[in-house]
């Protein structure tokens, strides 16, 4: 059966047009996430594990800047102060699952993004369709770059801090498995979608709904929502808040190029349409 024309086609084609892109989507992060499952025992101790580990690259690095300045730091500590431990019975087989299916939607988000487009690009000109390759490749790029910020950034520093923080020497951090993995996650996964800020402020800019004044005019505003932001996803320390905060903004300025180039881009066409 021919595959029908975008303008022809109606609202219940197009929703079981996206029906299709969602159940293949879905397919493939549950095979990638299979594989995972699969692979869990090298995923939790090499992996997820790592940051509990004082030889994390990340501890490492910033023991050798303490040790240049001449500070005491719990970086250069021997081991970090904190006791996982399980009190469910399904806890380690439900963070198995969730962990699969995390990872599972992280290797295969380049797919993931080339179904996305191959349903909205139709309704694009051929010439915007030309880009569909470079597209995919920057998106992708962009998440697992957010991906790597949050495994050796954001992890390591929240883990570090809040294992170390006490309120007495009588209490013990023995943290329950959901809650250790699920920093991990949320770190991992919520940086990856915050480096998406470009891509999502390019198609913004594409419908009508932002304009390189906008972001400008609101720029102060953002700085503060950056604030907030870095000060929610890392331990409430100066040190560590900038250090998430700096890409943010970096990414937010990016954000207002692209949308520069294109609004330009639609006034060219504008004019060659005159």
């Amino acid at each position: 059966m021919a595959k029908k024309d975008v303008n022809e086609m109606s609202f219940l084609d197009h929703l079981e047009e996206l029906r299709w892109h969602l159940i293949r989507i879905v397919i493939a992060i549950v095979v990638v996430g299979t594989i995972a499952f699969l692979s869990s025992r090298f995923i939790f101790d090499e992996i997820i594990f790592a940051p509990l580990e004082m030889t994390f690259p990340t501890y490492d690095f910033l023991c050798k800047c303490a040790n240049f300045i001449n500070v005491d730091t719990t970086f250069c500590g021997d081991k970090i102060p904190l006791i996982l431990q399980n009190r469910t019975m399904a806890g380690q087989f439900s963070a198995d699952i969730w962990t699969a299916i995390l990872g599972g939607f992280i290797i295969s988000f380049p797919y993931v993004i080339f179904e996305l487009w191959k349903f909205i690009s139709p309704a694009m000109h051929a010439k915007e369709r030309k880009h569909s390759r470079g597209f995919i490749i920057i998106s992708s790029f962009l998440f697992f770059l957010g991906v790597l910020f949050g495994y050796y950034i954001i992890c390591p520093l929240s883990i570090n801090f809040l294992a170390n923080y006490s309120i007495s020497t009588k209490v013990d951090n023995q943290i329950d498995i959901s809650s250790y993995i699920g920093l991990v996650r949320a770190s991992v996964l919520a940086s990856g979608l915050i480096f998406e800020l470009p891509i999502i402020i390019y198609f913004l800019t594409k419908v009508g709904l932002v304009t390189p004044e906008f972001l400008k005019k609101y720029r102060k505003y953002a700085l503060v929502i950056v604030l907030i932001l870095s000060a929610i996803i890392t331990p409430p320390d100066i040190a560590s808040q900038i250090i998430v905060a700096i890409p943010i903004l970096v990414l937010y300025q990016v954000s207002i190029y692209i949308s520069k180039l294109v609004i330009k881009g639609q006034r060219k066409k504008a004019k060659a349409h005159v």
